[in-house]
């Protein structure tokens, strides 16, 4: 049925193209490695660039006491001892590098007088280690690596979806995929595959990923091409998301209006952050904050749209020019709000995913054989919650690592695995969604399975209610069978809505099966049925398909560490 189709040979492709995909693509040509950087959004606009906190790293440039093993000791009290030692060892000891690596790109860092690397205190943090640029550190960070890529001549081709990672003896090869715009098919051999293409937090109907991002992806490749999903269920609410409009609910309201001085009240006018946290108030960690809201919402306190209010307008206007620019002219653009003298209407939202594709914590290795995965796609950094600014760095230092890694597997493979088998089936996959005609609507299934994630799968969980979930998870799996799929003049999103329709119900279910087997709280992880931690559960879950979780041992954490985790104080900080 296909028309065209391209062939492209590389040493490795890396799929995504926002901070972690590019760091990896970026790694491999300063190393003169033949690299293919693909994506299905613009690489300017990447998920990354929405980042707006900071990026962490123990430069001690601010407060001299700071080192590695305290940053690695916080993280691992933060992640309720989820978070893999030795990733998160490699990670804190490595970001000093990938701050370098960055400065080294022409990131424009904040600076105090003198001209060292300011840092702010970001969330639970025992020292001031958060390096920023304004609010908007993400998109600075796209910006350098995406500078440093053309500088380097990476090919990244930003218009092509990945149907489906091409295997043989458990060994990677390449991919499949097409063109979202013109159709045309690509074939891409490679020695090593580089998975960077985000989480699954699209698929609740309030989310903080955009139209079309973090749906699943990673998850659906690296499953059918063999590999497993660790911790799904863990996924991170934040605590303010605004309600509308429609196509831009869970937008996020930065976490910096609270930590101005911004006030929570529910429906009543109450300021109900006395009932959950009385001595932190709405400084409280993102977990708290957000089940506290939560909670009032379900318990009829709520807004008449389901929210509750963040109100800052008692704040000096010039403070809020100042320190909460994005916050006012995003409002502003979609609500014609003005924070200044109105409160703002917000409910929690689907933000990060804490899980992902099972990885090797020194090479992020998936157990296929040249198959990585870096970012949020990745698992083992977070744990059941993950430290603020913990996500950029992880970016720098396994793009680095990874990239490294894959050089190293491409070099020293003896010859190119192809399977003729392998093509034939991503081939006859695409064309059979071509040739669905169903009646049944991509975009409506893709919506009811974030209703059923946002009912059944939200911020507190019980077992009658993901047992629900799952049923109606079968029912839509049924329906999409009979989808049809309709490119048109203006391109072949609807062949990839398909896809990510597919790539969202596999996701769903790991997420409710692993849900449904951590039967206790812990972190961003809360079952009103077990609302006690339990200690047995003091393991991994792991998915690798339609009710197969298992139970993974986490290492014991080193004894140099553990002595250094300690409560920390969050007197007038802003806790993550």
């Amino acid at each position: 049925m296909y028309t065209s189709e391209r062939r492209i040979a590389t040493s490795v492709l890396v799929i995504g193209i926002g901070g972690s995909g590019l760091r990896a693509a970026i790694e491999l040509a300063e190393r003169g490695v033949d690299v293919l950087a693909v994506g299905k959004r613009p690489k300017t606009d990447a998920h990354t660039s929405l980042a707006a906190g900071g990026i962490n790293a123990a430069l001690a440039t601010i407060d001299p006491e700071d080192t590695w093993q305290q940053h690695a000791a916080d993280t691992l009290k933060e992640s309720y001892l989820l978070a893999n030692p030795n990733t998160v060892r490699i990670v804190t000891e490595g970001a000093a590098r990938g701050i370098a690596d960055l400065e080294r790109y022409g990131m424009p860092f904040a600076r105090e007088e003198d001209g060292r690397i300011s840092q702010r205190f970001f969330g639970a943090h025992t020292y001031r280690r958060t390096a920023f640029a304004g609010d908007y550190t993400g998109l600075e960070i796209q910006r350098t690596l995406v500078d440093r890529a053309a500088r380097l001549d990476i090919p990244v081709l930003d218009t092509m979806y990945v149907t489906k990672l091409l295997v043989h003896d458990n060994a990677v090869f390449g991919a499949y995929g097409f063109d979202i715009e013109d159709g045309t098919r690509y074939v891409v051999h490679a020695d090593a595959v580089i998975l960077a293409a985000g989480g699954h937090t699209r698929i609740w109907r309030r989310t903080s990923s955009r139209r079309d991002e973090n749906t699943g992806d990673s998850f659906r490749l690296a499953v059918e091409a063999g590999g497993r999903i660790r911790d799904p269920e863990l996924v991170q609410f934040h605590p303010s998301g605004i309600l509308h409009p429609e196509n831009a609910a869970g937008t996020l309201v930065s976490e910096a209006a609270r930590g101005e001085g911004g006030i929570l009240r529910n429906a009543l006018g109450e300021r109900f952050m006395s009932r959950y946290d009385p001595a932190r108030m709405e400084l409280s960690t993102r977990d708290r904050v957000a089940l506290a809201a939560y909670t009032e919402i379900k318990a009829g306190r709520g807004t008449a749209n389901g929210g509750v209010w963040l109100d800052v307008s008692h704040l000096p206007r010039e403070t809020i020019m100042s320190r909460l620019p994005r916050v006012y002219q995003t409002l502003l653009e979609l609500q014609m709000l003005d924070i200044t003298t109105s409160p703002i209407e917000i409910a929690p939202t689907a933000h990060y995913s804490m899980g992902g594709v099972w990885v090797r914590p020194e090479d992020h290795g998936t157990g296929v054989d040249g198959l990585y995965a870096i970012g949020e796609a990745s698992s083992g950094l977070h744990g059941a919650n993950r430290l603020g600014g913990n996500s950029l760095i992880e970016l720098l230092v396994f793009g680095r690592i990874v990239g490294e890694a894959a050089a190293e597997y491409s070099a020293g493979l003896g010859a190119q695995r192809r399977s003729a088998e392998s093509l034939d089936a991503a081939r006859a996959e695409v064309d059979g969604l071509l040739a669905a005609d169903g009646p049944e609507n991509v975009r409506s299934l893709q919506r009811a399975v974030r209703d059923t994630m946002t009912e059944h799968v939200g911020v507190v969980r019980d077992e009658t209610g993901l047992r629900r979930g799952l049923a109606e998870l079968d029912v839509i799996e049924a329906r999409i069978a009979d989808a049809g799929v309709h490119p048109d003049i203006a391109g072949f999103q609807d062949l990839a809505h398909a896809f990510d329709l597919k790539s969202a119900a596999l996701a769903a279910r790991a997420t409710i099966e692993a849900s449904l087997e951590r039967r206790e709280t812990r972190g961003c992880h809360n079952r009103s049925d077990y609302p006690d931690l339990d200690p047995s559960l003091q393991v991994n879950l792991v998915w690798s398909g339609p009710g197969l979780v298992e139970r993974e041992s986490i290492p014991p954490v080193p004894d140099d560490i553990a002595a250094l985790m300690r409560e920390v104080s969050t007197v007038g900080k802003l806790v993550e």
